[in-house]
Order: structure tokens, then sequence, then C-alpha cells
């Protein structure tokens, strides 16, 4: 039987304000921008060492971490217009804690990649051709 609402530990309640803001610092974008953030760095410079990542989806990024505090936009006067991007001390407080992820996640990634093929071929679901699930659309 569910626990009745008043009950919940309120961190776990839905209208918790730690939701909305792990979801916005935790996201696989924002953790690699504060990891390449380790200097200042300017947008493209950001762009070039995140491969994959749009242009679109890093501006997002990055506007969301200057929102929550984590990260700093300075305007570059000169020739060319540029921005520089540089971790605040609420930044920099991260970067421990998500190093320690990051590394697990790189140590651990063999042994969740077997589990994943396991699991897949069991419940029978087909492969990509980089061994990834293909996205069934529904």
């Amino acid at each position: 039987m569910d626990e009745p609402t008043s009950e919940i530990d309120p961190v776990y309640r839905a209208d918790c304000p730690s939701r909305v803001i792990l979801d916005q610092i935790a996201d696989k974008w924002s953790m690699m921008v504060l990891a390449v953030l380790s200097e200042p760095r300017r947008f493209n410079g950001i762009k070039r060492r995140l491969d994959g990542v749009t242009q679109r989806v890093l501006t997002q990024t990055l506007r969301k971490l200057e929102r929550n505090g984590m990260v700093t936009r300075r305007v570059l006067d000169g020739r060319v217009l540029g921005v520089e991007y540089a971790l605040t001390p609420l930044g920099r407080s991260l970067q421990g804690p998500f190093s320690i992820l990051f590394d697990w996640t790189v140590e651990n990634m063999g042994v969740i990649r077997d589990c994943q093929r396991r699991y897949d071929a069991r419940e029978g679901l087909p492969l990509a051709a980089d061994g990834a699930v293909e996205q069934q659309l529904a």
C-alpha cells in the first residue's frame, strides 16, 4: 500500500525544487560543460571540446547553468566580439562530485555495456550498427 502524501519526505515530493535543480545540473551536457570549464573558455572552444553537441543545445545548457549560478558569461571586446564562460565558486564545487561520477562511469562502462547487451538479447530488442538498441518509435 502506498504511503499517504503527508508522510512523504519533503525532498521526494513532486513539488520539491530539488527536482528541477537536479534536472538542470545533472544532465549529460551540463556535467560535460562543467568539466570542460576547468578553465575559462569561449563558446566555440567549449563546442570543439564536446563532440556531438549542437550549437542550440550548448547555448541552452550554458544559459541554464548561468541562471543557476554555476557559470558566468563575459562579453569580450575586441576586433571580433566573443563570449567567455567560466565557473563560479558554486559551479567549481560540483567538479569533485561530478568527477567521481564520471570516473565511476568510465570504470564501469564495459560491465554496463555487457549488461545492456544481455538484457537486449533476452528481450529480443534490435541492435543498431553501433551496438545500441534502436529507438522504436510508437
